[in-house]
């Protein structure tokens, strides 16, 4: 149903504001007379857009959320009061969400429920972990433990993108370098050699085409760059396994840390929270971010269903792994090695980005040094047979 924002006033005649979730406007002042208040405007909720960002609620907020609702909720705090006070702290898009939550609430429904009707924004294995908090009648405790573990994430993410700043950065500012090399620079350089009888070194021929291709057809290198890029979204899109295989197989064993962690992490978490092996199977392959693994996860849940053991149906896993998840298996001690398996895979990933990233830098300054080093010597050939047909 859609949020309705109203002002008014009180019995006392002090003024009120708010959000409410309602079908119409009528019926959304019918039920703020019913609760006492007498409504002055009533309209359907509307939040100024600037013209290129689009109107999405913040996911990396969902964290902090989740920490303040555990942290009322197990002061004391009733389920809606506490509602009510995360609502009045947000703006915007999360303001009306929250508001729409606690107005299901209100109606009658549990938490969970209210969530599953906010689409993505909560993911399928947060609903899940409150619905197993409010079988058990630990909702509080459940929502710190899915707190903690959007932390973990959230700064897992963190680390990713920071460690993708340097290379992307150098990466830019070496095209824009070039890019401008070829097309304001070199062509006032080459412009004496074309007039020349004598044969080019074939590397000057070679520098001044492309000189003149970023010259007239930039607007070409720009599309292509653009439909290449289009290209390879589509391509990951239709071949994700295909592509997701290969990963895995790349040197260096970078992402196979991360995508190990994530799911020792989300399986674990789930263990704790409550939730049946097959279940939180189910979930956890859907967090690993890679439909290669995910596959893996879905037939080892299959063999589990069977009888088998889990050590003993994850197919393509570490031995190391496997090994940890058979001695939690037989001491009942699972969800305790699953959380130490996804510290030592994401300590792991880390040293292997940190290592991966000394090498890079080096690497990238040769390749720069190598083209300049091309583009003087394309510039310096000529010149010296000009000055050996003078002598």
């Amino acid at each position: 149903m859609p949020i309705f924002q109203y002002r008014g006033y009180r019995p006392d005649g002090s003024q009120a504001a708010g959000a409410i979730e309602a079908g119409s406007v009528k019926d959304a002042a019918l039920r703020l007379r019913e609760s006492g208040l007498y409504p002055k405007d009533v309209r359907e909720a509307t939040f100024k857009r600037r013209f290129w960002i689009r109107q999405k609620p913040d996911v990396s907020l969902l964290p902090a959320i989740t920490r303040q609702l555990s942290t009322l909720l197990s002061s004391g705090v009733t389920l809606m009061e506490a509602l009510t006070s995360i609502a009045g702290e947000q703006k915007g898009v999360w303001r009306n969400i929250l508001v729409g939550i606690k107005e299901k609430v209100a109606g009658g429904s549990s938490l969970s429920r209210a969530l599953e009707g906010c689409g993505p924004l909560f993911p399928e294995f947060f609903v899940n972990m409150v619905a197993a908090g409010e079988a058990s009648g630990n909702l509080d405790q459940a929502l710190g433990r899915m707190a903690d573990f959007l932390e973990s994430q959230s700064s897992l993410r963190s680390k990713v993108r920071t460690s993708m700043i340097y290379p992307v950065f150098m990466i830019c500012i070496g095209f824009i370098v070039l890019s401008f090399l070829f097309t304001f620079v070199i062509p006032k350089i080459t412009r004496i050699f074309k007039d020349t009888e004598s044969a080019l070194p074939f590397i000057t021929v070679v520098l001044i085409t492309v000189s003149d291709i970023f010259q007239r057809f930039w607007w070409l290198l720009i599309g292509l760059a653009l439909a290449a890029a289009a290209g390879f979204r589509r391509l990951k899109e239709k071949n994700r396994m295909l592509i997701d295989t290969f990963i895995l197989r790349l040197p260096g064993e970078i992402m196979q840390s991360l995508y190990f962690g994530r799911f020792a992490r989300t399986f674990g978490f789930l263990l704790e929270g409550g939730l049946p092996v097959l279940r939180a199977l189910e979930l956890s392959s859907k967090a690993i971010g890679n439909k290669a693994l995910e596959s893996r996860v879905m037939e080892a849940a299959a063999r589990v269903a069977e009888g088998a053991r889990l050590s003993a149906s994850l197919d393509g896993f570490p031995p190391v792994l496997l090994q940890l998840i058979s001695t939690g298996e037989r001491s009942g001690q699972l969800v305790g090695i699953l959380k130490k398996a996804a510290d030592s895979y994401e300590d792991e990933f880390s040293r292997r980005v940190q290592k991966a990233l000394s090498y890079l830098e080096p690497g990238m300054i040769l390749v720069m040094g190598a083209l300049v080093g091309i583009i003087v010597l394309a510039v310096l050939l000529p010149i010296f047979q000009l000055n050996q047909l003078i002598k």
